[in-house]
């Protein structure tokens, strides 16, 4: 067992940080329609279900890519400005953004976060709170949305709500500490305390699951383990923001762990473009740092795992690759990497070294 990182490799096969940080420059500029707007697809689907030219995940995701690898416009250039003002433009009447693709939550969460990287006010400047959230004032409006969100039979998506809230709250000067306490405190008292994550008894086990963490009963219909991983990451990161613990970081430790030595993260991982990568690392790291348990360990796994998606990113053509091309799926890979060049220090080395945009404020 490893005992410090000298002992840990990282096997790249020749590729290097710097090439995957100009592939992901390279196709984000392709996405620039000028005057700071950003399309999110470059081309339509066989549904013929893409929103082509300017876009909400577009624009934001653009802000947040160009930020996390050093590109983004500083101090007074006017680029900067343009690129809030393009992504204000599509904000609604109440406060909210809308895309077809995620809730509405998510996606006002996810365009208030990147306004915050432009430094930009996304609502009034006296802080009058945008009528969309207020539902979610009071604790019984918050605790009534995250009482009824599904969190046996779709935790992942839901989580997009659950945590959104948060975030569009936090983010619009709406959420003072009483309310912030009411938030945490309901996370603290239903996490599951056998995995370190979710909503306590939703837990069940899919066909999809390669091993049994436990005896526990199969709930009929239930979605796979780390679908509950991929949407607890979202609650995670509100807590880092806030300075808030895991109450079971060992058990979340374990689970992380179980999943990626049973290859239970679902086909594909660790070879796609998107977030489930991002999920995963960030929850591993980020419990690592709360508790000695299984520390190198977990630095080993993580360590693989980046040699396995940098030489995948090797591969990759961005000119052709559709998935690549979705804006919105290249800043999960874009998050991931960062994550990974904080949790391997002196690993995975790059000429500008990357910042998480969820060490600034949250949501991804």
């Amino acid at each position: 067992m490893a005992e410090s990182l000298h002992d840990i490799n990282v096997e790249l096969n020749g590729t290097t940080m710097d090439r995957a940080v100009e592939k992901i420059a390279y196709v984000t500029e392709k996405h620039h329609l000028g005057d700071g707007a950003y399309c999110r697809w470059l081309w339509q689907n066989e549904k013929q279900t893409r929103q082509l030219g300017i876009n909400e995940y577009g624009c934001a995701d653009a802000i947040n890519i160009l930020y996390t690898i050093g590109r983004l416009p500083k101090g007074d250039d006017p680029m900067k400005m343009k690129m809030a003002e393009a992504l204000l433009s599509l904000r609604k009447e109440d406060g909210s953004f809308t895309e077809a693709t995620h809730h509405v939550l998510h996606t006002t969460a996810h365009c208030t976060a990147a306004l915050q990287i432009l430094d930009a006010e996304p609502f009034s400047a006296e802080g009058i709170p945008s009528p969309f959230l207020a539902p979610y004032r009071t604790k019984e409006g918050l605790y009534t949305l995250l009482e009824n969100l599904n969190w046996e039979g779709s935790p992942w998506n839901n989580s997009h709500q659950g945590a959104g809230v948060y975030t569009a709250m936090q983010l619009s000067g709406c959420a003072d500490a009483e309310w912030q306490d009411w938030y945490f405190d309901w996370l603290w008292d239903h996490v599951d305390p056998d995995y370190g994550m979710s909503r306590a008894g939703t837990i069940g086990f899919s066909a999809n699951d390669a091993g049994r963490i436990d005896a526990r009963e199969v709930h009929q219909g239930a979605d796979p383990v780390c679908h509950h991983l991929f949407g607890w990451f979202h609650y995670m990161f509100n807590m880092e923001y806030a300075k808030r613990p895991q109450r079971y970081p060992e058990k979340l430790i374990d689970t992380c762990l179980h999943l990626w030595n049973n290859d239970a993260l679902g086909g594909s991982f660790g070879r796609s473009i998107g977030f489930r990568e991002i999920d995963w690392v960030f929850a591993l790291n980020r419990a690592v740092r709360q508790t000695p348990h299984r520390f190198w360990e977990a630095k080993k796994a993580l360590a693989d795992f980046a040699g396995i998606m940098l030489q995948y990113l090797e591969e990759l053509d961005p000119d052709t690759h559709d998935t690549m091309n979705d804006l919105h799926a290249l800043f999960g890979t874009v998050c991931v990497l960062a994550e990974l060049q904080a949790a391997l220090p002196g690993k995975l080395s790059s000429t500008q070294p990357l910042r998480l945009v969820l060490d600034r404020r949250p949501f991804i």
